[in-house]
């Protein structure tokens, strides 16, 4: 069954060769095979604010957060894919998801006390690389930057099944485990998983 997918390439560089945007890229590629629609957003691209006050953060974004948010509402899948810095996301990925959130975008206060999950019934995968071996950041790390994405604003906000690929070592990638890696995206990307 065809389904809406919103590619977030989260590199904050529009460098062409990274390895961020090339597994993006397969990714786009399967899900066209896959006769999925296929909508993306690059980080790069965005010039962006950070928020500041409780009350930006209640306030619906402006443009372009507004109108890029609006492919994650349509989507029936999200894919989101970055490099790790320090540790954790780089800042405008993290700049834009606050942004986006804001407005009660993807989850919203109820008189439960427990938010409102906003983007229930979609699914999401994560895609991480970085220049540290996959297991240091697995278990050294204990990944804090994937669960800290799944289970903040993706498992909050309603994002059911969600994966994860880890891709360690990038900057010391053979052309043939790059090629591997790409594969991999094609495959997932036609399934939309």
């Amino acid at each position: 069954m065809a389904r809406k997918i919103c590619i977030i390439d989260g590199h904050p560089d529009p460098a062409p060769d990274h390895l961020i945007h090339a597994l993006c890229d397969a990714y786009s590629e399967g899900a066209d095979a896959g006769r999925h629609a296929v909508e993306r957003i690059n980080i790069a691209a965005l010039d962006l604010p950070y928020l500041t006050s409780q009350a930006e953060f209640d306030t619906p974004p402006e443009e372009p957060v507004l109108t890029e948010r609006e492919k994650i509402a349509d989507a029936d899948h999200l894919f989101i894919a970055f490099p790790l810095w320090l540790g954790a996301m780089p800042a405008k990925l993290k700049s834009f998801l606050e942004l986006a959130a804001s407005g009660n975008f993807f989850i919203q206060q109820s008189t439960s006390g427990w938010p409102e999950q906003m983007m229930k019934g979609k699914s999401a995968r994560v895609v991480v690389t970085m220049g540290m071996p996959d297991f240091v950041y697995r278990f050294g790390m204990d990944a804090a930057a994937t669960k800290g994405l799944e289970r903040g604003v993706l498992g909050l906000s309603g994002f059911k099944p969600l994966h994860h690929t880890i891709i360690g070592g990038a900057g010391e990638l053979t052309e043939s485990k790059v090629d591997s890696w790409l594969a991999f995206m094609r495959e997932i990307g036609e399934d939309a998983v």
